[in-house]
């Protein structure tokens, strides 16, 4: 699929206009409703929609159509446009008879952005170093201690020069020589529980998706497990650790936008799912708002933190706008949970803050 993705442009098109629509929270829709709300009330359709769906289905940029949609001669030519369109995508299998987008949509949808993400991230290489105790019998260095006979790869350099310096010594002396002392890390086990409220919608959404993209592959890569939780309302998928990529990149592909935010029962959910782990548990959570449901949510929600944590899950949270008062709660809630707190201030960064908070998990 990734050879025909990149030498086919319209695919490309086909399969970046099914990512958004999802992404959107529609998982179905026609030439005739599209037709309707676009001529009715452009801006609504605007806020339903969006922007980068109206553009790929029309062929029009929305300027140009929301200065244009009362002319008669332009109605027709715009339900031209998006019955073509249309017809392309029932042909190519991607959306049903009814208008409902299929299963291979969902897979050209997640091949998308598994290209898009891998392009990103494999140029640069990783944001920081996993290393495991089978890969590295040394372990990972750690606390600089006074050198010892070793492993000569393991003397840190600056450290030594420094210490040679401040001693007076115009060259090094044995006694100057500082080395890293190794420590060692074992596998881990991950879970990726990714927010799919209806604040998330859109570009929000399909950002974070990269993001779990990007932990899954890099992850995986590093021989360690990695399961998936969406929620909202509840948990819409829940998926155990495990190094099935593909799987969790469908997952991750058809995850949409809906209703409220259910943290504590999502943090409940990683603890069933780790149960009998024998490995770290390390739970990620990236979420734009505070838990919503529940009689007492941000109570229940720490609750779960601490619950989570006597269970020996660490957890993180990835905050994505928050105000005071969730940057107050998110504080609190890694704090329970051991992990860290990153607040993220421009979205294409996500991808990386997440790949660094799996990348300090020991």
């Amino acid at each position: 699929m990734r050879s025909v993705i990149e030498n086919d442009q319209l695919t490309i098109e086909h399969g970046r206009l099914i990512t958004d629509s999802i992404n959107q929270g529609m998982m179905a829709f026609t030439p005739s409703m599209l037709f309707e709300h676009l001529v009715k009330n452009y801006s609504l359709a605007k806020n339903i929609f969006g922007e980068a769906i109206i553009r790929r289905l029309t062929g029009y940029e929305p300027g140009s159509i929301e200065k244009n949609i009362n002319l008669p001669e332009f109605q027709r030519e715009l339900l031209g446009k998006i019955e073509e369109r249309f017809g392309e995508l029932k042909e190519e299998g991607l959306l049903d008879s009814e208008g409902a987008i299929t299963e291979k949509a969902v897979d050209l949808a997640s091949m998308i952005l598994y290209t898009e993400e891998l392009d990103k991230i494999a140029p640069k290489g990783s944001a920081g170093d996993k290393i495991h105790r089978k890969q590295n019998p040394y372990g990972l260095k750690d606390e600089i201690k006074s050198y010892t006979k070793g492993r000569y790869r393991d003397i840190a350099i600056r450290k030594s020069v420094r210490k040679a310096m401040l001693r007076g010594h115009k060259e090094i002396q044995l006694e100057d020589l500082m080395s890293y002392k190794r420590k060692s890390k074992g596998h881990c086990s991950i879970i990726y529980g990714l927010d799919a409220s209806g604040s998330m919608k859109g570009k929000k959404l399909e950002k974070c998706k990269k993001a779990g993209i990007a932990l899954a592959y890099r992850a995986i890569e590093q021989k360690d497990s990695v399961g998936l939780l969406i929620f909202g309302a509840d948990v819409k998928a829940a998926v155990k650790p495990s190094q099935d990529f593909t799987g969790l990149l469908r997952e991750i592909a058809k995850a949409r936008a809906s209703a409220q935010t259910d943290i504590a029962g999502t943090i409940r959910e990683a603890a069933r799912l780790f149960y009998g782990s024998k490995v770290s548990k390390h739970l990620v959570l990236i979420t734009d708002a505070l838990p919503t449901k529940g009689a007492e949510p941000e109570q229940e929600t720490l609750d779960a933190a601490a619950m989570a944590s006597a269970e020996g899950i660490t957890i993180s949270l990835v905050g994505i706008g928050l105000d005071s008062k969730g940057r107050e709660l998110a504080e609190k809630i890694v704090e329970r949970g051991n992990g860290r707190l990153f607040i993220v201030k421009d979205l294409e960064e996500v991808d990386s803050i997440v790949l660094m908070d799996y990348y300090g998990v020991e």
